[in-house]
């Protein structure tokens, strides 16, 4: 009886450490389920024998100490079970949840500059990650652009979840947050090659140029990643990834993603509402030379705002060509004069998807008075709920792009790089009603309406003939070969990615 006392103590002393060794996280799922077995059936045997001795301390410990296992037990079984019950907000996306890695022979590593602003930054970061999954190259997380005009020091990090962009995407490639020691030496020593890829490239640039720099190299900087990969002529299934990665994997972090819900929320209680991207901010006006309504005074203020940045190019622009060739973003009065032709619901509420409007108190009127349920983020929330990402432009960019995405209506006065985004984003949506403005056609119309040339009445037919093809609706990709800044932006119009088009 004694030597099977001392056998039962020693084998509680080894489950006693084994348990500690689980709860520091040295034992395994399936260890510890054999191990709670055999546990249980020497508990039952040692209860029997010992029964005559119930006040023995050392056997209130033991049962405690079976207990205790018990609990963990039944805690490491019900933990996939409270990743399906647990709101996906909550969710820390376990392991089981994950796609599985996908395995391949690593070619390489590549390092990416981003450049420009969120959305120009947002369309380069998905080409770099189409180039590196066909290179069968790592990836490491994109940094984005902190030298732009507006000097936001936001890393991807600040803007995007990152962990997210990594865990859904390993089934198709390798995304680290940083070079492997081996590789960061090579930084250091200044034997990693870098370079601008060249603009519109097809795969095959790819394959026949990058991929062998990249063999040479190990790791390869690109200093550039904004249209660097051609709109057409890209394997279907290269064009799908890109939408995958734009669509699915580029996640705002949550205190964004959050705040920008709430905005929605606030308007949808309230009823529809439009979502106008004007671009009429002061740098904006100076940089693109329109100055359409300004006086000579703020005229003079814009050119000098050009004249004051060395890497702004063209100095010299004649404002009114440029107008009459639809170059220029549309104005607040001009804009207001558009929406009112097309016979958008003058309760409707405007959200203002834009930094500050330049000279707001005197540009802004007319189109307050035509919309008077005009709104902002700025009115919409707390200043202390703004106050985070007050200095941070393109964060405040995230908000206005989620906002866009989410309205009833987008209609941009400029087709920038938000603009194409999110009317491409809307598509994916399901052609969600995007009013793409024709400013050549529209300038012409409101110089003779103002002029008396024609009525209101034949404006406004005017205005809604040349615009009832232009609300997102299902279009072909327009191609021109050779020079592919003309053609429809990939990201505007992902036509490889689109739903099917129901029929009539």
């Amino acid at each position: 009886m004694k030597e099977k006392e001392m056998n039962l103590k020693t084998h509680s002393k080894m489950r006693y450490e084994a348990l500690i060794s689980v709860i520091v996280g040295e034992v395994n799922d399936e260890k510890l389920q054999g191990f709670v077995s055999d546990a249980i059936m020497v508990d039952k045997r040692r209860f029997i024998m010992l029964a005559p001795k119930r006040s023995s301390m050392f056997r209130l410990w033991t049962l405690r100490l079976a207990f205790l296992i018990m609990l963990w037990t039944i805690a490491v079984q019900f933990r996939s079970f409270g990743d399906m019950v647990t709101p996906s907000m909550f969710n820390t996306h376990s392991l089981s949840s994950l796609p599985h890695h996908r395995i391949y022979e690593n070619n390489g590593y590549v390092m990416v500059s981003s450049n420009g602003g969120l959305n120009q930054m947002r369309a380069g970061i998905c080409d770099m990650v189409t180039i590196a999954r066909y290179l069968n190259v790592t990836l490491i997380v994109p940094e984005l652009d902190n030298t732009s005009f507006w000097k936001d020091h936001s890393q991807f990090k600040d803007i995007f979840d990152v962990d997210y962009f990594i865990n859904s995407l390993r089934d198709e490639v390798l995304i680290l947050k940083q070079l492997p020691p081996q590789q960061k030496h090579k930084m250091k020593t200044g034997s990693l090659s870098s370079m601008p890829p060249i603009s519109w490239s097809n795969m095959s640039y790819y394959y026949d140029v990058i991929l062998p720099r990249i063999k040479a190299h190990g790791v390869v900087h690109f200093t550039k990643s904004d249209a660097r990969l051609a709109n057409n002529g890209i394997p279907e299934e290269v064009q799908k990834f890109r939408c995958r990665v734009n669509y699915h994997a580029l996640r705002f972090v949550p205190p964004i993603e959050q705040l920008a819900r709430k905005i929605v929320k606030i308007l949808k209680e309230k009823g529809p509402f439009l979502s106008l991207h004007l671009r009429y901010e002061m740098d904006m006006i100076a940089f693109s030379g329109c100055n359409e309504g300004c006086n000579k005074e703020e005229i003079d203020e814009l050119t000098k705002m050009r004249y004051s940045y060395p890497w702004w190019k063209e100095k010299e622009i004649d404002s009114e060509k440029k107008r009459r060739d639809g170059l220029c973003p549309l104005t607040p009065e001009e804009t207001a004069l558009t929406l009112s032709a097309l016979n958008i619901d003058s309760k409707i509420q405007v959200y203002i998807a834009a930094g500050d409007t330049y000279k707001s108190a005197k540009r802004m009127a007319s189109l307050k008075e035509a919309f008077p349920n005009l709104v902002k983020k700025e009115t919409i929330l707390e200043p202390s709920e703004l106050d985070p990402f007050r200095n941070h432009s393109n964060q405040m960019a995230a908000l206005d792009y989620y906002v866009s995405i989410e309205s009833d209506i987008f209609v941009p006065s400029y087709q920038g790089n938000m603009a194409k985004l999110v009317e491409g984003n809307r598509r994916y949506l399901g052609f969600k009603k995007t009013i793409v403005l024709d400013r050549k056609v529209l300038v012409n119309l409101i110089d003779e309406y103002k002029n008396g040339s024609i009525s209101w009445k034949q404006f406004s037919t005017s205005v809604k003939v040349a615009h009832a093809e232009r609300i997102g609706k299902p279009s072909t990709r327009s191609v021109v070969s050779g020079k592919p800044k003309e053609e429809d932006y990939f990201y505007t119009n992902p036509q490889e990615c689109l739903p099917p088009v129901k029929g009539p």
